[in-house]
């Protein structure tokens, strides 16, 4: 029989099995609990970074949209001045706005005037400060909730992916309904996510709720998921937990009924009759015969992806991979999912939003930016996801069996630091072009203040109606007013001045003239040109020489010098005759920088007519 084989020969035989070191399962909990304390801040942080973005856009983001001037601005001047410009859309004839959440806003703006220094300006900047101190608080709650239910670091790319995109920017101080929908919106899901101290579903129903009975009807489909989330938890549960679960969501609906009620209660004392305001929001938009809002023109299916690029770059693009990397760390990671995520039927509702809302809103004919904001909390939640199972992946690869875990760690650290680095470069080029090109509207009216102009006086609007930013530019008792031009719309009228009934604001149920909701022009609206004493109107010099001729109604009013003299004049980025690139960011203008890709300027003037 063969001898058996010594005991000190073993070690020669096995040359595979080298040692490993044994690491204790409470170690393995300790490091990867460390790694989690990484890209743990505090709470306080979180907010001030959130605040310090959301003031920066309040003090220089543009008017992005005119529907923001005319639908909001100008009733909440009408409420807290006595006059202002009325559109269609709050004729008691047509009553699909919402005058609660006009008067919520309202009341913030006339704060400013028991501090010192007040003005109408100060108030517009006032507004815009607590819409961006509104808008950090719920940021932050839904931060918040990431963190606890999800992981800090996915919290953290969610600041990242929100603070420098162009998108927030936009959205976190812009006076529109769909912003107010995405701030109850970030603060429903913190109450849906965070599941410690028990299930807070009736709480999320109603902020939703309320962003939709305040804001926007349509904002409030973004709970279904997580409505789905506690039906389908509560059809696996016992009798008493069944129970539970129906009277959250009772408490929902009711909650959300008390609301409309609300709503229908103030805006029945402003319209002088009973107005389902939501209702008739979501009749005219889907159920109106006559055209309802394609009316105002209508975009390709192409054109939220486009957007959403420009306004996230890289991270729109993590947003619609994080679907497919999370179904592939599912099917082929090692790892157990459990660990990083609270489930995979959770994790799924959390992504589930911002898919929903793209597809909904990309089959609409009629597309604008600003329907986008409420999804945007979920885009970024989305795109933090997706960066945190790429980098996960990355992290673990094993260098035996894959190519990825071959390379050093350092150097996936600086490809992942470089293309971060370059996405908040974007995203800052973005930000700086669209102010640098687009402010001049909102610093153009300072003279009529303090040099110019006085009470009774007329600021006439012709091709450049819609850069109006609001009466809480002009002085008081200053008055805006259209003339004519290429436009063939309806023009907004003005609120009736009456004093009549209860005497407050009687120009909210009054009947209205020449209002109508099928975007048909109303010569009413105009006024001569004599009766302007300044006047509003751009100039684009290259734009007038390719033309050769200019509209009739759209003359080059600075060249009439023997009429009107320039009060002030500012750079204003001429859109048509500038590159693509260098409109999407800012690009210097440098000589090294090729002609092609130079921005192109004309100017925004004040001009008054001579008499």
């Amino acid at each position: 029989m063969a001898p058996k084989a010594s005991p000190k020969a073993a070690p020669k035989a096995a040359p595979n099995t080298e040692k490993k070191e044994f690491v204790h399962p409470s170690a393995k909990h300790a490091r990867k609990q460390a790694i989690k304390n990484a890209f743990a801040i505090e709470p306080i942080s979180a907010f001030y970074i959130f605040l310090a973005a959301n003031v920066t856009a309040a003090l220089f983001a543009p008017i992005q949209d005119c529907d923001e001037t005319f639908n909001y601005w100008e009733p909440t001047h009408y409420l807290s001045h006595g006059y202002g410009l009325q559109t269609w859309e709050y004729s008691p004839d047509y009553a699909i706005r919402s005058w609660l959440y006009i008067a919520v806003h309202a009341l913030g703006a006339n704060i400013r005037r028991l501090l010192p220094h007040s003005s109408k300006v100060a108030e517009f900047y006032f507004l815009r400060y607590l819409l961006a101190l509104g808008c950090a608080l719920s940021q932050t709650l839904m931060w918040r909730a990431i963190c606890l239910a999800l992981n800090p670091r996915v919290g953290l790319f969610f600041i990242v992916a929100l603070v420098f995109s162009p998108g927030n920017f936009h959205a976190s101080t812009a006076y529109l309904p769909s912003s107010f929908a995405m701030y109850m919106a970030m603060v429903g899901t913190a109450c849906f996510m965070n599941w410690r101290g028990g299930l807070k579903t009736s709480q999320g129903m109603f902020w939703f709720a309320l962003g939709g009975v305040l804001g926007w009807p349509f904002a409030i489909a973004l709970c279904a998921p997580f409505v789905f989330e506690e039906i389908f938890f509560a059809t696996l549960s016992d009798k008493e937990r069944l129970f539970e679960s129906i009277l959250r969501l009772i408490r929902g609906v009711v909650a959300t009924l008390v609301l409309v009620a609300v709503d229908t209660a103030i805006s029945g004392f402003f319209y002088k009759k009973v107005e389902i305001v939501s209702w008739n929001i979501i009749k005219y938009n889907i159920f109106s015969s006559s055209g309802g809002p394609n009316l105002y023109g209508t975009e390709p299916w192409t054109f939220y992806f486009k957007n959403l690029l420009l306004n996230f770059n890289v991270w729109f693009l993590l947003a619609l991979a994080s679907l497919p990397l999370f179904i592939l760390q599912k099917l082929f990671s090692r790892l157990n999912a459990g660990e990083s995520f609270q489930s995979g039927l959770r994790t799924l509702v959390f992504l589930s939003p911002f898919y929903m809302w793209l597809a909904i809103f990309t089959l609409q004919p009629h597309k604008e930016e600003r329907f986008m904001y409420p999804a945007y909390p979920f885009l970024a939640l989305n795109a933090a996801l997706a960066l945190h199972t790429l980098l996960t992946f990355f992290g673990n690869a094993d260098p035996k069996t894959t190519l990825v875990g071959r390379i050093p760690a350092k150097m996936k650290l600086a490809v992942v630091a470089l293309g971060l680095l370059a996405s908040v470069n974007v995203g800052l080029a973005r930000i700086w072009g669209l102010y640098s090109g687009y402010h001049a509207p909102l610093a153009l009216y300072t003279p009529l203040a303090a040099e110019v102009g006085g009470p009774g006086d007329t600021v006439c609007f012709g091709k450049d109606w819609y850069r109006f930013p609001s009466s809480f530019f002009l002085p008081r008792d200053m008055r805006a007013k259209f003339v004519r031009s290429e436009f063939r719309g309806l023009l907004p009228g003005e609120f009736s001045e009456a004093r009549t009934g209860f005497g407050f604001w009687s120009g909210t149920w009054l009947p209205t003239t020449g209002m109508n909701g099928r975007n048909e022009e109303d010569p009413g609206k105009y006024v001569d040109l004599k009766s302007c004493v300044f006047l509003v109107d751009s100039h684009f010099p290259e734009r007038a020489a390719a033309e050769g001729k200019l509209p009739p109604n759209e003359p080059d009013y600075s060249k009439d010098v023997a009429r009107w003299e320039e009060v002030k004049c500012l750079p204003f980025l001429d859109a048509e005759r500038t590159h693509f690139l260098a409109r999407a960011l800012w690009l210097p203008d440098w000589e090294v920088v090729p002609e092609q890709l130079r921005r192109r300027w004309g100017k925004h003037c004040l001009l008054r007519q001579k008499r």
